[in-house]
């Protein structure tokens, strides 16, 4: 996946995460609501000869209870996609040199701030950031030629 696009990703990332966190712990309460039913199992005695036993037992409704631990399951299986593409952003970042161009990426995408904010507080306008992350790919993509 090209570097660009994984940095147009980042700020969406953060909020699908965001998003998927809100999901799991919703998801998490669902689960913790399944309705409890009685149920039977089969066991081995604890004492030799081991001999078949049923039990009964209490649990959450099994279909419904799979059906969200499912969706959960696939939540964090997104999230962790996620997570895997914002750490290479992190990384990419953080092995850049000290300067003005790694000081403009942390604040745009690790920071959230806006072109515009980055500006007020660099004393540039906001075309001027603009233009030096795109140099900055232009830059990053010549060097992987």
């Amino acid at each position: 996946m090209p570097l660009k696009d994984a940095f147009d990703r980042h700020q969406r990332n953060r909020r699908e995460i965001a998003l998927i966190d809100a999901a799991l712990a919703r998801l998490e309460e669902r689960l913790d609501e399944v309705a409890i039913v009685p149920g039977k199992v089969t066991k081995s005695s604890d004492d030799f000869p081991y001999i078949e036993e049923h039990v009964s037992v209490e649990m959450p409704e099994p279909r419904e209870a799979s059906r969200i631990r499912e969706k959960m399951a696939e939540k964090e299986q997104r999230r962790s996609e996620i997570a895997r593409e914002m750490r290479q952003v992190e990384e990419y970042i953080e092995g850049m040199p000290e300067g003005m161009d790694r000081q403009i990426l942390e604040m745009v995408y690790l920071d959230g701030m806006t072109q515009q904010e980055v500006g007020e507080i660099l004393s540039l306008e906001r075309s001027g950031i603009s233009k030096k992350i795109n140099a900055h790919f232009k830059l990053s993509q010549l060097s992987h030629l």
